[in-house]
């Protein structure tokens, strides 16, 4: 599992991506062109696809960046395929090309960018499609069948396409940002980002001054009540499917925001939806204790001041979640029990509000059951080692409990997290700030401005003084963490 800040996305400055969009559920954007873009013989010689990505769920089933679908043969798709590697086919009655990577992409924690260009015109075969990945050009190829020169491949024509799924299925699940689409031009990747003087690190930049043609698009999902506008000024406008003014983000490629992680379910024991922030448990058999080892957060923090909400949505019975923090990986032997049941871990028993401690699964009396619809709100303070929680914006003690300094820990830092031993199904959704599982009516930022939240997070009197936690992003760690 990822226990590190995602470097890709913890350059600090510069050119800002603001929104991007969550991509869950039978989700995607399509669009019919009403014109074929430049190009002939049936098809498009030259265009460049550039988009920034985070995965969310990584099962070995195929996930779709971009396609254009005519018919069972005859069709275009930009995927990661079933073992996480990126693949571009174009088949018509056969593969006119198809390249995979050798390169395998399964990291639901790091925002990662890739580009596509394509121009068949060329005499050199090599370079009529162009892979680049985190600004780098992909040389190794596990399949690498190439196009015929001034061969079009039916790509960017007049026919419908489909951003983060192929005819309605395979679909991307996770988030997509800053998604750019220029016709009749092959552009390099340098057009879309460039490496940090500082730090080598690939990030973003501004491209609304690209050339564009009759069918290209800028996506920057600016508009949470019209996600599928174009940006660029050519009006190629995307419709929505099963997408939401909720599910427009601040978790972008330029301030990474925390999820659960995907990877870090150990059994796995829970299903994990809504870009990683929907926790929906199994049901526990009771057989091994093991089997409710937590699901946690994907970024890690080891100094500071910090921030997460927990909502109980649902149960089919009495809940036996326990939200909370943990310093231990999952794994045989080592945190694959209930938050509080092992040291370096803390939670509280939503059946009745009591504290487990990291000593022998002991608990001790702390506030009271919360309820199903309540909002459980979590501050972490690494700098005075103190843990404290609030139920519905109501800390249920001011004094919070004393936890292990981070260096002392076995990972040297904290995870947020919940696990659930319930008898039936649980669900409990997560909001870190970027984006949320559950409504948010109050809107409350931390003191940095980043951040969604239903309460505030610097709110309240916290061991008799006044304290700003934030939210776990790349932006704030990059200051704090």
């Amino acid at each position: 599992m990822s226990i590190i800040i995602p470097a890709n996305s913890a350059v600090a400055g510069g050119y800002d991506v603001a929104n991007g969009i969550r991509l869950d559920n039978n989700a995607y954007l399509s669009r019919t062109f009403s014109e074929a873009g430049a190009g002939g013989g049936g098809g498009t010689f030259k265009w460049t696809l550039s988009l920034w990505f985070k995965r969310s769920l990584i099962d070995g089933n195929e996930h779709v960046l971009m396609s254009r679908y005519v018919n069972a043969n005859k069709y275009v798709t930009i995927k990661i395929n079933g073992n996480n590697k990126i693949e571009y086919r174009v088949y018509n009655s056969g593969n006119q090309c198809r390249m995979t990577t050798s390169a395998v992409l399964r990291d639901p924690s790091a925002w990662m960018h890739f580009v596509i260009a394509q121009d068949t015109t060329l005499g050199t075969a090599g370079n009529r499609v162009k892979f680049f990945i985190g600004g780098s050009r992909v040389t190794a190829f596990d399949t690498n069948t190439e196009f015929s020169q001034n061969v079009g491949g039916d790509f960017n024509t007049a026919s419908p396409h489909q951003i983060g799924a192929y005819n309605g299925a395979d679909e991307f699940q996770g988030y997509m940002g800053q998604i750019c689409f220029v016709d009749n031009v092959q552009y390099d990747a340098d057009q879309f980002g460039e490496f940090d003087e500082d730090s080598g690190i690939w990030k973003p930049i501004d491209v609304s001054g690209l050339s564009t043609g009759a069918t290209s698009f800028f996506l920057a999902f600016e508009d949470s009540s019209a996600l599928g506008t174009d940006s660029s000024g050519d009006s190629n406008n995307f419709s929505l499917n099963n997408i939401a003014a909720t599910d427009q983000t601040t978790d972008t490629c330029t301030n990474n925001f925390a999820t659960l992680n995907s990877v870090d379910n150990y059994y796995p024991r829970a299903t994990l939806s809504e870009g990683n922030l929907l926790q929906v448990s199994d049901t526990y058999a009771g057989t091994n204790t093991g089997e409710v080892a937590p699901n946690t957060s994907t970024i890690g923090v080891s100094s500071g001041k910090w921030y997460a909400e927990m909502k109980y949505v649902s149960t089919a019975q009495h809940s036996y979640g326990r939200p909370g923090i943990t310093s231990n990986q999952n794994g045989p032997g080592n945190g694959t029990s209930v938050l509080g049941s092992i040291p370096g871990s803390w939670g509280m028993f939503l059946a009745s509000g009591s504290l487990y401690n990291g000593n022998g699964d002991t608990s001790t009396s702390y506030g009271s059951e919360v309820n199903v619809g309540d909002i459980v709100g979590m501050y972490m303070d690494l700098d005075n080692n103190k843990l404290y929680y609030a139920d519905n914006g109501t800390l249920v003690s001011s004094t919070g409990i004393s936890i292990t300094a981070a260096a002392s820990t076995n990972l040297g830092a904290y995870f947020f997290g919940n696990s659930d031993e319930s008898r039936n199904t649980a669900t409990f959704g997560w909001n870190f700030g970027g984006c949320s599982a559950f409504t948010v009516s109050s809107g409350n930022t931390d003191v940095n401005g980043y951040g969604n939240f239903e309460y505030d997070p610097s709110s309240g009197t916290f061991d008799g003084a006044s304290k700003d936690f934030l939210a776990v992003c790349t932006k704030n760690l990059a200051e704090h963490g």
